[in-house]
């Protein structure tokens, strides 16, 4: 009996120093790992959602994922993305430094040069229209002979075109003949009769003179007093026969174009210039023309006029270069490339042609403020070349403009939210560009959905137990029974949407 009462003793007294060792293990672990925990950096705090904007830019967010039209989803965007390097003006644009490189943004820096710029348009060849003359008559007649009797007959000045009759020329020829003689029967008579003779015999050479008659067929009239009964038209001038109306035995009236002589030694080119181009355009310049029927040989020539009038049709005025065409190689109605010299330049401050977003109102270039910073401004252009633009206000002389993928950076950062910052309307300075400021502060995906005040109670609608249901009063216990109650409608639970 006394055995085990030690035994029970010394268990209780082996338990009491296991429980004491043990808290004091624990105390010392607790104080050593305090200091570990305190040291310890703080668990990185996730972003917070906004919202979800439109992947190509537009004035669109949502606050659930969802996607566009094209099927791009929206991007995510989350708090403190732009908050890190603030802007120095509401209008530029912050692209990463991996979207630019997926995007191939490629800048050039604005320079001061000369726009030497060859103005090149498409032109026609033409006859030279002061190298035009019209075989017509002066009086009545008929058509005898035809000497020359198809149009592109080639003919030289003197040439004889064709013959005839006319009863009028062959009275004035009478008439002056009767005159001549009566001159030289009258040297011996009275001053008066020689004077009244002399007046007649003048006006009758006068009239025949009007009506073209040659100094040779007038002295052969004169010598002979005989009058002809058919009078010959000659070519005034070597060319080609290209218009003939005359035909064998016709009548014809007094100012009918018979023939037309055109000389082609010297021919015009008429180019049509575009209106944009038409001031580089000067008088005097040289130009160099060349024609699909002889290539590799180019021509040279000199614009010898600007037509005061424009085509509304093309929009383009008529520039005259003049050409020499010896052995008439140069056709009439042959197309023809045309490069005309322009005035000397100026030294300006220029641009690509590729770095200018133009919306049709305005004039856009994005320039780099710095490394993934871009300004979209507004630019005013001036004289242009084959690949750059005068700038006259918008840009300086050295600053980094965007040349490719511009329009792509336009679409990524809403380049027209940018724009309306210095618009008609001014802009919130505070605002930020690529993300309205009424945008929702969480992504909850059941943002909008009507609150349902069943869902607080799992058990709502359902019938009391009875072991649930309060005690009945005695007030209620005198009223009538009720009917029982009509099940409430399922409830449906979107807890787990």
């Amino acid at each position: 009996m006394k055995q085990g009462a030690n035994i029970i003793i010394g268990a209780v007294v082996l338990a009491t120093l296991a429980a004491g060792g043990g808290y004091l293990i624990g105390q010392r672990g607790h104080n050593e790992a305090a200091p570990a925990t305190a040291s310890a950096p703080p668990a990185k705090k996730e972003p917070k959602l906004l919202y979800y904007r439109n992947p190509m830019g537009l004035a669109d967010t949502s606050p659930v994922p969802k996607k566009d039209s094209m099927g791009m989803d929206y991007i995510p965007v989350y708090e403190g993305e732009d908050e890190a390097e603030p802007a120095a003006s509401a209008n530029q644009i912050k692209i990463s430094t991996d979207k630019i490189q997926k995007l191939g943004v490629k800048t050039e820096a604005a320079s001061i040069k000369a726009l030497d710029k060859v103005v090149r348009a498409a032109g026609r060849i033409e006859v030279d229209e002061r190298r035009v003359y019209a075989i017509t008559p002066k009086f009545e007649g008929y058509v005898e002979r035809l000497h020359v009797s198809a149009t592109g007959q080639p003919v030289a000045k003197g040439q004889p075109l064709f013959e005839v009759y006319s009863p009028e020329l062959v009275a004035a020829q009478r008439e002056y003949a009767i005159a001549a003689q009566g001159v030289n029967a009258l040297r011996a008579g009275g001053a008066d009769a020689r004077f009244g003779m002399s007046q007649l015999a003048d006006a009758s050479l006068a009239r025949l003179k009007n009506w073209d008659m040659s100094d040779e067929q007038i002295k052969a009239l004169t010598k002979s007093g005989e009058a002809k009964r058919s009078i010959t038209f000659r070519s005034p001038v070597s060319g080609i026969v290209t218009e003939k109306k005359a035909v064998q035995g016709m009548r014809f009236m007094p100012g009918e174009a018979l023939y037309q002589i055109t000389d082609l030694s010297s021919v015009w080119v008429l180019a049509d210039v575009f209106e944009q181009d038409i001031g580089l355009v000067k008088t005097g310049a040289k130009a160099k023309v060349t024609l699909d029927a002889y290539p590799g040989k180019p021509l040279t020539g000199d614009i010898t006029y600007v037509y005061p009038t424009l085509k509304a049709e093309t929009r383009t005025v008529q520039v005259r270069v003049e050409l020499a065409n010896p052995g008439g190689m140069l056709k009439p109605g042959m197309f023809a490339q045309v490069e005309l010299a322009s005035a000397p330049a100026r030294r300006v401050v220029t641009i690509p042609l590729s770095a200018v977003i133009d919306s049709g109102t305005r004039r856009i270039a994005l320039v780099q403020v710095k490394e993934g910073r871009f300004e979209p401004r507004e630019v005013k252009l001036g004289a242009r070349s084959d690949e750059y633009v005068e700038v006259l206000d918008g840009v300086a002389d050295g600053e980094q403009v965007v040349v490719s993928a511009n329009f792509l950076i336009d679409a990524e950062s809403n380049l027209k939210a940018a724009i309306a910052g210095f618009g008609d309307k001014p802009a919130d300075k505070g605002a930020n560009v690529s993300a309205p400021a009424d945008a929702p502060a969480s992504a909850d995906p059941h943002a909008g959905h009507a609150a349902n005040p069943a869902l607080a109670d799992p058990h709502a609608g359902h019938a009391a137990t009875p072991d649930t249901a309060p005690a009945a009063t005695p007030a209620a216990k005198a009223k009538p029974k009720a009917k029982p109650a009509a099940p409430a409608p399922a409830v449906q639970d979107h807890t787990g949407h």
